[in-house]
């Protein structure tokens, strides 16, 4: 006679089973629900201080089919961490720090919020976190959290407040996770605080490779111990099988560690897993250069993997099945590649160069030996690094050779420089100062990152490994720029402009330079000044003029912001102001309306630039006529009289930055200005003026720096203005360079003038600051720049 539906579903919760491989009955209850996880490696985390035995044998353990059998594990392995409490009342718990009621999340509760919370009650001891049915007297223990060292707590969401109404703290541990609500705020602190401070109680744990790394330090000059070791920790060789935990300790549960960005990671003990994973993979790789990138990538992200990859690596080239074969090249061209962009920490640092030095003591001239000792070399320069290494980089890096960098010098023929993943942007300079002749020079160069869009100087300090790098991303992001972008070695602060010879490579330089400035529209001078200037500009390229010469464009002649200040202004329609309006504006503008207003516009845009192709022409012919009538000029000549007629500006030799500077008065808006940094003083300039509203020599500064992000500000005597500007560190530093080259030549003071009561006439500049107006300001501007 079959069993009552009833009474078998009583026999099978009382005994448990197994359906679509989870548990249900009394082992889930054993399991206490948690989620079914892989095993990890059959090793004890010790205490730091225990004395560790010279021998810890280890093995890789395999994975049960069984879902039962992995839980009774679980609840096995719970039982031998936990130490057993007896039954008795919970109201009279000698070692409870803090208890009370808390909502535990339950299994399935995220995928069906309808499903409350249930309550429990949480007892905080010394050692762990226990869960209770109820506080009464011989309530039954639920469950139990061993609290360590690697324990994390996460403090109250209030976002998730904002959207449950429940405060939330968050317990992690070893294979657990305690996700606990509460209604109130103060209680879920006390509670994260609490068992923060039992966790900062711990004392650290070590996994079996940190104590192996100290036995192996230790016993350095016993040859026949450190055999022992190896020979009995199979951690420390090359396995072919998966990693089931990471070789260091992690925090559990360090979510907090995620990178921001497009990558998403998990935790950072389930990456690191991963990541062995993908080292492995590099055995059969034929082309790895992209997975060796990722993993450095992954380690610039996560930072705390950097130790962990180094112990991997190190592992896997300890006595492999064909030291020196392809498979264990590749484990040690990417250790290469580690060496030259992350620095280990110092237990780490150690055991590795131990690593280097076995290797080339057992494999002398062979692969691996040379590559241990181009990485012991680079671990010595290594200082950290803003971007990972190229693809190009990569592919040096396996071969240990340099790469060849590129740099672009105006006016002269590009040089090709040999560098490393250490060579700094101030090394090249001063390679490049001295084999340009230079070095004579009372100028200061630098090296640019130019592009279309923008320029800006290459900081002293930074590696152009990282800049190379940043050329590649850019290269992939926008492949309509050809090429995105370059390095180009320029002036960077002109100390004295005036006795640059004429046929030295800096006049050229400076000449092509001051172009720049001209076509940027930072040179404020009359229509008539800038056809001069561009009829000079074909002379010198192209010497006499003749049909066959080739015609650069017309942007690459003159400023093209001149052309479109002629165009006619865009009409302006005030918007509407009562709604009604704006609503039957937006019902016109979607229907056939909307389609006419669109037809005028391309219309107009037409016209523009029919208009604009006009003044072309007509620009473009009037600097032609003046190209003829330099007949017989030399190109020397031809650069000499531009470069004098840009240096009639007052302000040529600073370096001209766009900022908004920030009005006092409430309710005025910023007030677009330029800002001059030379190197006797800075003046501010109205965008078109060709003289400066106010200057201060050094003398008057009396600090500077950046307020934020894209604020600079400038104490000068007794006010202070603020600019606000996307280039603040620029600024900064080209400042900071002056006082630093004033310092070292003592230039003279100016002398300030008289004190006297104020008027409405302008203030007179010293003498040496900014020359007496001459007839370089009575000439009309012509508007303004647009950088």
């Amino acid at each position: 006679m079959p069993f009552p539906g009833g009474l078998w579903w009583l026999l099978c919760c009382r005994r448990g089973f197994t359906l679509l491989r989870r548990d249900y009955g009394e082992a889930e209850r054993e399991a206490d629900g948690e989620a079914e996880e892989e095993e990890e490696a059959s090793f004890e985390l010790r205490a730091q201080g225990d004395q560790g035995s010279l021998e810890v044998s280890l093995s890789q353990p395999t994975r049960s089919s069984s879902g039962s059998e992995r839980s009774l594990l679980v609840a096995e392995e719970m039982r031998s961490l936990i130490v057993e409490k007896g039954p008795g009342p919970v109201e009279d718990e000698p070692d409870a720090l803090v208890k009370g009621w808390l909502q535990r999340e339950m299994r399935g509760c995220m995928k069906t919020p309808w499903i409350r919370p249930r309550k429990y009650w949480f007892v905080l001891t010394p050692d762990s976190l226990d869960y209770y049915s109820s506080n009464e007297k011989g309530a039954r223990r639920l469950g139990s959290l061993v609290l360590t060292s690697l324990c994390s707590v996460l403090w109250p969401d209030k976002q998730l407040y904002k959207e449950t109404g429940y405060w939330s703290v968050t317990v992690f541990g070893r294979k657990h996770c305690y996700r606990l609500y509460t209604e109130h705020l103060n209680e879920a602190v006390r509670w994260v605080c609490a068992v923060q401070k039992v966790i900062d109680s711990k004392a650290p744990v070590q996994t079996p490779t940190q104590l192996l790394m100290r036995d192996v330090e230790e016993h350095r000059d016993s040859p026949e111990v450190l055999e022992q070791i190896y020979r009995c920790n199979p951690i420390l060789r090359y396995t072919s099988g998966p990693l089931y935990a990471p070789l260091l300790p992690f925090p559990y549960g360090s979510l907090d560690q995620s990178a921001p960005g497009p990558r998403s990671y998990t935790t950072l003990r389930d990456e690191a897993v991963k990541l062995f994973n993908s080292l492995q993979q590099l055995e059969s790789e034929r082309d790895p250069v992209p997975l060796m990138q990722g993993v450095l990538q992954t380690c610039l992200d996560l930072p705390p993997l950097v130790d962990e990859i180094y112990c991997q690596l190190v592992k896997q080239t300890t006595e492999p099945p064909a030291p020196g074969g392809q498979g264990d090249l590749h484990y040690w061209q990417l250790l290469t590649c580690m060496s030259c962009t992350f620095l280990p920490s110092p237990p780490v640092l150690r055991f590795l160069r131990f690593h280097l030095d076995r290797t080339e003591n057992r494999f002398p001239a062979s692969e691996m030996a040379k590559y241990a000792c181009f990485i012991r070399e680079a671990l010595g320069k290594t200082k950290g690094r803003e971007c990972v290494p190229s693809l190009e980089e990569i592919l040096v890096l396996m071969q240990r050779q340099e790469m060849i960098c590129t740099v672009h010098c105006p006016g002269a023929p590009a040089c090709s420089v040999a560098i490393s993943s250490h060579t700094t942007a101030e090394e090249v300079a001063q390679e490049l100062v001295s084999r340009l002749g230079l070095s004579q020079s009372p100028n200061l160069f630098a090296l640019y990152e130019q592009s279309r869009r923008r320029e800006q100087p290459v900081g002293s300090a930074t590696l152009l490994a990282d800049v190379l790098t940043r050329f590649e991303n850019l290269a992939g992001e926008d492949r309509e720029q050809d090429p995105p972008c370059r390095l180009c070695f320029k002036h960077y602060g002109f100390l004295d402009t005036d006795n640059v010879p004429r046929d030295s490579l800096e006049f050229a330089l400076l000449f092509e330079q001051a172009h720049e400035m001209v076509l940027r529209g930072y040179v404020p001078t009359s229509e008539e000044t800038l056809q001069t200037l561009a009829a000079l500009r074909l002379q010198s390229l192209n010497s006499d003029f003749s049909t066959h010469a080739p015609f650069p464009r017309l942007e690459e002649l003159f400023p093209p912001h001149v052309l479109h200040a002629r165009l006619p202004p865009l009409p302006h329609r005030p918007p509407a102001k009562c709604r009604g309006a704006r609503l039957r504006a937006g019902l016109l503008a979607g229907g056939l309306w909307g389609q006419a207003l669109a037809k005028q516009r391309a219309e107009r845009d037409q016209r523009l630039r029919g208009r604009l192709r006009e003044e072309g022409a007509s620009t473009m012919a009037a600097i032609v006529e003046k190209w003829k009538l330099l007949q017989g000029m030399g190109r020397p000549e031809a650069m000499a009289a531009y470069v004098a007629l840009v240096r009639e500006w007052p302000g040529f030799g600073s370096t001209l930055f766009d900022v908004d500077l920030q009005a006092s008065p409430v309710g005025a808006g910023p007030q677009r200005l330029w800002l001059g940094i030379g190197a006797k003083a800075v003046s501010l300039y109205k965008p078109g003026e060709p003289e400066p509203l106010d200057s201060f020599c050094y003398g008057r500064i009396s600090s500077f720096g950046a307020s934020d992000s894209s604020t600079f500000r400038l104490s000068v005597e007794d006010r202070d203005l603020l600019f606000e500007t996307s280039q603040v560190d620029e600024i900064a530093q080209l400042l900071k360079t002056y006082l630093a080259s004033a310092g070292t030549q003592r230039l003279p003071r100016p002398q300030e003038p008289p004190t006297s009561a104020p008027s409405l006439e302008p203030t007179v500049l010293p003498q040496g600051l900014c020359p007496a107006p001459g007839p370089w300001q009575h000439r009309p501007p012509v508007g303004s720049s647009h950088s």
